[in-house]
Formats: C-alpha cells, sequence, structure tokens
C-alpha cells in the first residue's frame, strides 16, 4: 500500500459532514457547502496521504487536508486559514473528496479506464530529461513573479564565490517596492510574496548565515518602512511583517554576535528616527547582544539626545510630543528599567508633566514598587495640577488608593464627580461598583438617577433654545440603557414610552416583551421595517426579512395572522423599485 492510499485511508476515517461541522461551526459550514455545491471547488489532487484543491470565490484560494496523529489536520492560504482557523474553503475540499470517494465506489463495479494522479505525473517527471524539466520550470517562472523570485534566491544562495547578498536585495526591492498603490483587495497577495522573500532569508539563517541576514533584515526593514506609505493596511499585515522581520534580526544577532558598539549605533538611530516603532525598546530587547559596551555607546547617545529635550508643566506641550520627543523618552525609560531603580524610571517620566496622564503613569510606577504612599502623593498632585481637564484614570487611580486607605468618602466623591460631569451607563456602572465596596449603593443609585433626570432636562431645555444648526437628539436613551442593564424591564419600558429611546433600544425592549406583552411588541418591529429598507443595501434587506417574520409571528401570537397578507403587500407595494429586496421576498418561506 503507498503512502497515498494511506493516508486517502486515514482521511475517508475522519471525514465526514459532522466532522465539518464541528470543525468549521455553523455559518463557515453552511458557506463551505454552498461553495462545494455551487462548483467552486477544482484542481483536486492526492498525494503523499494529503488532498488539496483550489477553491474559487471572489478571489482563489487553495485549501488541503491531511491526517495527522488520528486528528484532521488543515491549512488554506486564505485571510482566515492563515490565522488558523478551519474555514469555509476547507469545508468545501472536504465534502469534494467525500464526494469523490462516494462516486468513486459507486461506479467500482464498472470497467473504466482510471484517471491519472499526481502519483503519476510524479512518475513521468522523473524520467524526463534534465534540460526538458529546466526548459519547462523557467517557461513557468517567467510567467510567476513569486517563482521567478524563489528561483533567483536559490541560485543566489550557490553561487560559487558565495551568497550572492546584491540578488537578494534586488529581490526584496522588487518585491517590497510597488510599481502603484496597492489597494484593500491587493493587499493579500502583495503580503504573501514579501513573506515568499522572508522565508528565503530565514532559510538563511536555518543554514548558519546569519552575518548576512543581520545585512538583508536591515534591508528589508527600510524598505518595508519605506512603502508602507504605497500600500492600505488597514488588516495590519505590514506590522506583521516588520515584528517578524525583527524577529529574524535578533536571532541572527545572537547568532553571529556582531560588533556590540556599532549594533548599538545602528540600533539606536534606527529606534530613534523610526515612525513605525521599529526596534522599540531595543535596549532591553538586545541587551544580552550588545552586552556592557554596546549598552554603555546606546546610554552614551541616548543621552546625548535626552540632554535637548526640554521639560514640560501644565503650561506647556512640545509640538514633537508624538514624534522624536516620544521615542528618545521611550528609549530612556527603557534604560532607566534596566538599573531596576525605580527614582531613575520617574526622573525620565518626571520631564513631561504636561498632562494629567503623565502624574498617573508616576503614581503607577510607584504603586507597581510597593510605594503606594509616592503613589497616593503623586496621584493627588495630578488632579491638584489639573482641575478643569481630571483624567478619568487618574481619578479611578486615586478613589482606588483612597478606597484601600478606608478613605471611602473622598473617593466617592472623585467618583461622583467624574459620574455627574456626563452621566452614563458607563459611568453609572463604574459608581456603582465603587459604593458597593461600603455598601451603600441605594442611597448612590437614587442620585445617580435624579442627576440623569436633571441633565436630561436641561438638554431639552437647551435644545428648545437652540434654534441654529444641528443639535444632537435628547431623549431618556441612557435611563433606558441603565435600567436594561439592571434587568429592570417595566421600568425600562416606561422610561422609553415617556421619552423615547434609540432604535437599538426599541428592538431590545420588544424582544424582552414580546412574549408577555406581544400586542406592545408588535408596532416596535413594523415601525423599525421602513428605516431599515431606506438604508437600500442588500444587508437592510436581510434585516427587514427577520423584521417581517417578527411581526408575522406575532400577529400570530394575538390571533391576528389573517392581517399579516395585507401587510406585507403594503410593504411590497410601498418598495417595488427595490429588487433585490422583492427577490428576497420571493424566496422567502413565511409558513
Amino acid at each position: 500500500m503507498t503512502m497515498n492510499d494511506v493516508g486517502k485511508n486515514a482521511l475517508r476515517t475522519l471525514l465526514d459532514r459532522q466532522a465539518l461541522l464541528r470543525m468549521a461551526g455553523t455559518r463557515s459550514y453552511e458557506r463551505g457547502e454552498d461553495y462545494f455545491v455551487g462548483g467552486c471547488v477544482g484542481s483536486l489532487i492526492e498525494h503523499e496521504g494529503r488532498i488539496s484543491a483550489k477553491v474559487f470565490g471572489t478571489r482563489q484560494y487553495r485549501a488541503k487536508l491531511w491526517a495527522e496523529e488520528d486528528n484532521l489536520a488543515y491549512s488554506c492560504d486564505c485571510p482566515i486559514g492563515v490565522d488558523g482557523a478551519f474555514c469555509k474553503h476547507c469545508v468545501a475540499v472536504g465534502l469534494a473528496f467525500m464526494e469523490q470517494q462516494r462516486s468513486g465506489s459507486s461506479n467500482a463495479g464498472k470497467q473504466s479506464k482510471p484517471s491519472l494522479s499526481i502519483d503519476d505525473v510524479r512518475e513521468y517527471l522523473a524520467s524526463q530529461k534534465k534540460n526538458f524539466l529546466v526548459d519547462m520550470l523557467m517557461e513557468q517562472a517567467l510567467e510567476d513573479d513569486r517563482l521567478l523570485q524563489r528561483l533567483f534566491m536559490k541560485a543566489a544562495k550557490e553561487c560559487p564565490g558565495g551568497i550572492d547578498l546584491s540578488t537578494y536585495r534586488r529581490s526584496i526591492d522588487q518585491t517590497v517596492h510597488p510599481d502603484e498603490f496597492v489597494d484593500y483587495r491587493g493587499m493579500y497577495d502583495y503580503a504573501r510574496n514579501v513573506c515568499d522573500v522572508i522565508d528565503s532569508v530565514e532559510e538563511l539563517l536555518k543554514e548558519g548565515h546569519a552575518v548576512e541576514v543581520i545585512e538583508l533584515a536591515e534591508h528589508a526593514l527600510a524598505a518595508v518602512e519605506e512603502a508602507m506609505g504605497s500600500v492600505d493596511d488597514s488588516d495590519g499585515r505590514m506590522g506583521g511583517i516588520l515584528e517578524r522581520l525583527q524577529e529574524l534580526h535578533l536571532e541572527a544577532c545572537r547568532k553571529a554576535r556582531p560588533d556590540p558598539e556599532e549594533l548599538a549605533r545602528r540600533l539606536f538611530e534606527w529606534e530613534l528616527r523610526s515612525g513605525w516603532d521599529t526596534f522599540h525598546g531595543a535596549a532591553e530587547t538586545y541587551a544580552g547582544v550588545l552586552g556592557a559596551k554596546g549598552l554603555a555607546v546606546y546610554r552614551q547617545l541616548a543621552e546625548a539626545e535626552w540632554k535637548l529635550v526640554p521639560a514640560l508643566t501644565s503650561a506647556g506641550k512640545d509640538a514633537d510630543s508624538y514624534g522624536k520627543r516620544f521615542r528618545i523618552t521611550s528609549i530612556m525609560e527603557a534604560l532607566a528599567r534596566l538599573t531596576g531603580d525605580v527614582q531613575a524610571v520617574v526622573a525620565v517620566k518626571e520631564r513631561d508633566l504636561s498632562s494629567a496622564y503623565s502624574y498617573l503613569q508616576i503614581a503607577e510606577t510607584y504603586k507597581q514598587a510597593g510605594k503606594h504612599d509616592l503613589a497616593l502623593e503623586w496621584a493627588e498632585r495630578g488632579i491638584a495640577a489639573f482641575p478643569q481637564r481630571p483624567d478619568s484614570r487618574l481619578r479611578e487611580f486615586l478613589a482606588v488608593e483612597y478606597h484601600r486607605r478606608k478613605r471611602h468618602d473622598e473617593a466617592m466623591a472623585l467618583i461622583w464627580a467624574e459620574y455627574s460631569e456626563s452621566p452614563g451607563l458607563d459611568r453609572y456602572r463604574n459608581l456603582k461598583s465603587h459604593a458597593d465596596r461600603i455598601d451603600r449603593w441605594p442611597q448612590w443609585r437614587e442620585r445617580a438617577v435624579a442627576c440623569l433626570r436633571e441633565q436630561i432636562a436641561k438638554w431639552k431645555k437647551e435644545a428648545g433654545r437652540n434654534s441654529w444648526g444641528w443639535t444632537p437628539r435628547r431623549d431618556h436613551s441612557e435611563l433606558v440603557r441603565i435600567f436594561l442593564w439592571e434587568k429592570n424591564v417595566e421600568d425600562a419600558w416606561l422610561e422609553a414610552k415617556e421619552g423615547g429611546c434609540s432604535n437599538d433600544l426599541w428592538l431590545e425592549l420588544a424582544a424582552k416583551i414580546e412574549k408577555q406583552r406581544p400586542g406592545d411588541a408588535l408596532p416596535i418591529y413594523q415601525a423599525q421595517i421602513e428605516p431599515t429598507l431606506n438604508r437600500k443595501s442588500n444587508e437592510a434587506y436581510l434585516e427587514a426579512v427577520v423584521l417581517l417574520r417578527k411581526v408575522r409571528a406575532l400577529m400570530v401570537l394575538l390571533a391576528r395572522e389573517a392581517e399579516f397578507d395585507a401587510y406585507l403587500a403594503s410593504v411590497r407595494a410601498a418598495h417595488k423599485p427595490k429588487r433585490n429586496f422583492m427577490k428576497l421576498l420571493e424566496r422567502t418561506k413565511w409558513k
């Protein structure tokens, strides 16, 4: 029995619809089944116990399945598969394989010529002359840039005079620098090509060429940083590539042990100028590689730059706070942490006291070091320094510290000030968590609800006076939201009826009362259908059908089922021009 037969038998044992559903989940399974039924699976191949196939959808992907230690293993080069999930493409390939095996067994008694397998193709290639195979590979490479770059770098690695680094650099540049802007749709292929080049560089490291990898990793990092402005990196793929190159660089440095002083200079200059956090925290990350000599040079360069950074108080702000100043501050903090001296860390942070958050950072630093008195002192100083611009995080820190010292009234005063400035659910929940510490929530709750009612009345009054421009809608949404959070559905319902609330809250209320009070829930769902359809998108049309189903179910519950046909006809008549919605209604089964 061949390896292919063993693997095929193992897959037969592991693969069934329940296994695919369990691994993919309902949604991915259903979408994968749609792909299979729609004939989107092609080029199904079995080789050495693995099956692979192309799946055609909005893009073409290749999914693979195989047996591994009595488990079903898988891979797919789609974005979800790359993240390690069992995706719809894997489902489609599994179903296609199962169907192939089923149809194959049903025809087992027929005398027909078997089709070629991948093993037959391999045997054919093995019988061909070298020049024929070379010509075939070159012909394909000229049509496939990914393959061409791989061949160039493999050839560069085997040069008689040693590794041809110029070829590696050229391949990096040609792959990383796009000819035109790479939009969101093109990012997957672009990032995959860049990763192919990094794979080739990583191969060099595995084969003992650490010195060369240091140079190539730095060259690639510079190229990727330069390309960042020419791609749509909404999914953060470039960030992952930068991170991988830095890990490769660090590993190469650990193996090659380059001159520590020269490495320190390069790392410092890069960390200081990079706008992409490249080599961020290098002093700590590379401490073992730099050693005492390298760290001394690094510190010398940092301290010289640090002298140029002005101290800031609550009255001032540095225009470069988020650029070079931020990076040199980060470098100095890393160096201070290496000393293990908390005062050294605070000394760096004290250079910028331009925000309440700066005081919080110092307070947290002292707290982590177990110096609670100093933590309290800095938190109080921060509150005093910014009476008009308090930071909620600083207030929270100080309130927790007051509670720890049994100074509960002072803690509650801070949290109440936070709530009363902008009452809402999040701050209401935080107020409750603090009041619960001292078992005084009923009193604080009454005060909090009254405060929110006063604020709503104030909003309404201001909105009535303002006849110019747009003003936000002021209703009782926040009170409804709070009562729902407390599971007080009746009060939430009364509040919504009295002062109105947002659409999402009306729907949440309807869902909670529909079984007990279908008559109250029905008009809520009906009121949402029109604005939903007016969004004019396929997603909105699906939501409208869900709402219509709710309407019918409630009419049935109210013994008014006969009214639904007339109601549905009125919706059809009002939205007849929306052809996709009409098609969706035709396909929907209402009973």
